[in-house]
């Protein structure tokens, strides 16, 4: 039996999918912020596992390049492919996206392929198994919108400035986000009121008072350290407009979280009918959707008028993986595709 575990690196988490002879038999997510420094992600590399056994080979994928702890992606790729060769033993591929797999002393050569392309293992396969989508990803801190035509990635962008730039790149996640970066103002006590540009409350507290935050998708700590309670949110969410919880009731709370919440399902709309004005893509080409988020990519595609295809069905997983794949969908893509490389050797 041919045994890989795909891994992708993100700033805040690390995430593995284990795949027997291609099926996915296993998927978790360990919380790992690399602002804290690589050390903390040995100690993930550890607990994930723990959860997914260890394997005849290792294929890994990133975007932690990105986080300040790096001076630069390439000190990030480095770092990163390190941490994992060492964590993980010498049998380790490293995902370049357009350019496959490649060993880790082969990384100088590759680093803006290699960097940050996480989306194009899960675009890939979607691309293999669906022919024409259009492939949405909300993670915790971002969201791929990802045209799907006639079996191949079609994207105008491949690097994060290049996606930003397209619209296939929007930062909104389903946890990470700050509010204050997700609104200038916001409708409040019969009025319009600034927001206090301060870290205060994220998406996180937003979906946890609306009581639509997945069980165990918010993983890092609060804003102000406090409990993930619906108290404590409603507190962060008063401190974003200048006020103490008491100041309002939790009427008036809801109603605010709730107007976030449409703004960014707002904001993933209207990066999906960029992509889509565009006219790759036929009017009853479906959405396929995955991340903490699909629910809230579940009701974008609504809005465009499309049927939804959910990313773990397009890949052959065991009953028992088939709630964390999605979740996990970038590791799961490069297990997936190291493990057909592997195939047809």
């Amino acid at each position: 039996m041919a045994i890989v575990v795909g891994w992708d690196i993100g700033g805040a988490h690390l995430k593995a999918a284990r795949a027997e002879d291609g099926r996915i038999v296993a998927a978790v997510q360990v919380a790992a912020p690399l602002k804290f420094g690589v050390a903390r992600l040995a100690e993930a590399f550890a607990e994930a596992k723990a959860g997914v056994g260890d394997a005849d080979q290792h294929a890994i994928t990133m975007t932690g390049e990105l986080a300040d702890t790096f001076a630069s992606r390439s000190e990030g790729v480095a770092a990163l492919t390190a941490a994992a060769r060492g964590a993980l033993g010498a049998d380790v591929r490293v995902y370049a996206g357009r350019a496959g797999f490649v060993g880790p002393d082969d990384i100088g050569n590759r680093v803006i392929d290699i960097a940050s392309a996480n989306w194009f293992a899960s675009a890939s396969v979607t691309a293999r198994a669906m022919g024409s989508a259009l492939f949405l990803d909300m993670g915790s801190t971002t969201t791929d919108i990802i045209p799907i035509v006639d079996g191949a990635v079609a994207s105008r962008g491949y690097s994060d400035a290049e996606r930003l730039g397209s619209g296939e790149l929007v930062y909104t996640g389903l946890v990470r986000s700050f509010l204050m970066a997700s609104a200038e103002r916001v409708p409040f006590a019969g009025g319009w009121t600034e927001l206090i540009r301060e870290n205060f409350a994220n998406m996180g507290d937003v979906h946890r008072i609306l009581g639509s935050l997945p069980d165990d998708a918010d993983q890092m700590p609060t804003a102000d350290g406090r409990p993930k309670t619906v108290p404590a949110s409603r507190a962060r969410l008063a401190r974003m407009v200048g006020r103490d919880v008491d100041d309002a009731d939790e009427v008036a709370w809801t109603r605010l979280a709730q107007w976030f919440a449409e703004a960014q399902v707002r904001a993933v709309t209207d990066g999906a009918s960029l992509v889509l004005s565009r006219g790759q893509l036929a009017a009853d080409v479906p959405v396929v959707v995955a991340g903490a988020g699909v629910d809230i990519l579940r009701e974008v595609a609504r809005r465009l008028g499309r049927d939804v295809v959910d990313f773990d069905s397009l890949v052959d997983t065991a009953p028992a993986a088939r709630a964390a794949v999605s979740q996990a969908a970038p590791a799961v893509a490069v297990a997936v595709l190291a493990s057909e490389r592997d195939a047809k050797r």
